[in-house]
């Protein structure tokens, strides 16, 4: 079980810290439409997660119901996550319902404007937090249940950390921070990746009840960070129906990998 807790924070360390190392180093300002297709793609990687990874094998252990139930679950609590994160970053002239850029969706672009960098941090913190969590969780239940699709699972989510970790590099280094300090804040960053798998490991080791709730449930959270976050706003910033395209190009992938 260590094994597979070590696993969920090189996906969420890894993964983070190679997109804002492809940032400082490479692209040094990857432009919107290439982070809008990156992420697009990721968001493929993940429905197939959701779907053909967890959900399958939540029904192989359970019955539907139990599934659906977790499913719920993990989309009722990022909403009310999300929701508080937007309380947390909007001011009273500033109420941002659609993001134009991925600064905005992720709450970044006070990065910019606050010098001391404090407030900024814990923002940026929470809302990666917000995506991090239930991806470490569906590793560590997952590895909980099977070794090997807890493997994929971190495999498939270090994928899709990568574009996540390009988009928050990008507005710290137009901020102008150190581009090693950047990689270095990506990589903890994706560091809350290893609290949900810590938290998966230990719910999937109470019954086969639990590894099914949590299996169902970090999918459901999945499901609505794409559909509820990233695809929106991404139509929103590209003005074209690209990023669903190769969202579902990405589905397509998830889909081959959770075969092998």
């Amino acid at each position: 079980m260590a094994e597979i807790i070590i696993f969920s924070a090189i996906a969420g360390i890894a993964g983070m810290g190679l997109g804002g190392l492809i940032s400082a180093v490479l692209l040094k300002k990857p432009s919107d439409t290439m982070i809008c297709w990156l992420l697009s793609f990721a968001a493929g990687i993940m429905v197939s997660i959701a779907c053909f990874g967890l959900v399958i094998e939540a029904l192989k252990i359970t019955n539907p119901l139990v599934s659906v139930f977790g499913l719920v679950i993990g989309i009722v609590v990022i909403m009310v996550l999300n929701r508080i994160t937007d309380r947390i970053t909007e001011t009273r002239e500033d109420k941002l319902q659609i993001h134009h850029t991925h600064e905005e969706l992720y709450h970044a672009s006070e990065i910019i404007k606050n010098p001391t960098m404090l407030r900024s941090g814990v923002i940026m913190f929470i809302a990666i937090a917000l995506h991090n969590v239930p991806e470490g969780i569906a590793i560590g239940a997952g590895g909980a249940h099977e070794f090997r699709l807890g493997v994929l699972l971190a495999a498939m989510i270090a994928i899709h950390n990568v574009p996540e970790g390009m988009a928050i590099a990008a507005p710290l280094l137009a901020g102008g921070v150190n581009r090693w300090k950047v990689v270095l804040l990506t990589s903890l960053a994706g560091g809350t990746t290893l609290i949900g798998g810590v938290i998966g490991a230990g719910i999937g080791n109470i019954s086969d009840f639990a590894v099914a709730l949590s299996l169902s449930s970090a999918g459901g959270a999945m499901l609505y960070i794409v559909f509820g976050e990233i695809m929106p706003q991404f139509i929103v910033m590209t003005k074209s129906r690209t990023a669903s395209i190769v969202t579902l190009f990405g589905i397509i992938i998830g889909f081959l990998v959770t075969l092998m």
